[in-house]
């Protein structure tokens, strides 16, 4: 419904309930990312909720970056643990800038208007890719930012942008980066595809359901929603 939570909420319930190693957890988590989102991105492109031309944006920063980084970590043997955990934390403060941007969006745009005005749209497409270059190195990491950080960029990129526009572009730029990112996962041998299965058969019917409930909400219900998971996510990632 959001775009946000697969990566920030699976991979640490992985870990902590299910004692999984974080490395399987988190090449697991991206491979059934990749699968989900899959069937969320049909669902908005049917109800013409993404924007291709920004979704083409991040990938052409995202994927090179993520395929280079699983390079880096096989090469290197770098454990992820350590850079996950500090991840996590940045990404904190992260979700609550991007919570408190999407509940005071009019605020915020009024003040954009009056003080900024429009950005150069090379300005913007440049800034949208570099965005992408940050995602793949992220999410290759730890599996989390493909919805934070996206739905973060887009906003402040592209703050006209419609929330549910928003949700399906990001939802469909995470696609190819989780694939990416997980088949070089599943090349270094950290996936659990027992664990796989188990969450693709709950979660396949939700995401097709609640795509159809995003595409079909108000603009402001959507807004809200994201908001809510995002302040959930950053109190898990503070104070649990």
């Amino acid at each position: 419904m959001t775009g946000v939570g697969g990566g920030s909420l699976m991979t640490p319930l992985l870990i902590l309930l299910f004692h999984v190693h974080p490395a399987t957890a988190v090449g697991t988590d991206l491979i059934y990312a990749s699968i989900t989102k899959a069937g969320g991105s049909i669902v908005h492109g049917y109800n013409r909720t993404i924007d291709w031309r920004v979704v083409g944006r991040l990938a052409l920063g995202s994927v090179p970056a993520t395929a280079l980084t699983i390079l880096v970590l096989y090469y290197l043997k770098v454990d992820s643990a350590t850079t996950k955990t500090i991840i996590t934390r940045v990404l904190g403060v992260a979700l609550l800038f991007t919570a408190g941007s999407l509940l005071f969006r009019k605020q915020i745009l009024r003040w954009h208007d009056r003080n900024i005005g429009e950005l150069d749209p090379k300005t913007v497409a440049r800034f949208t890719v570099l965005t992408g270059v940050v995602l793949g190195t992220l999410v290759t990491l730890s599996s989390v930012g493909a919805g934070a950080i996206g739905v973060t960029a887009l906003v402040m990129l592209y703050p006209k942008m419609e929330s549910r526009r928003i949700v399906g572009s990001d939802i469909a730029h995470a696609v190819p980066l989780t694939l990416v990112a997980g088949l070089g996962h599943s090349f270094l041998g950290s996936i659990n595809y027992h664990i796989l299965t188990s969450l693709l058969a709950g979660s396949i019917p939700a995401i097709i359901v609640m795509s159809m409930v995003s595409a079909r909400a108000s603009d402001t219900a959507v807004r809200v929603a994201l908001a809510a998971v995002l302040i959930i996510v950053c109190m898990r990632f503070w104070f649990f």
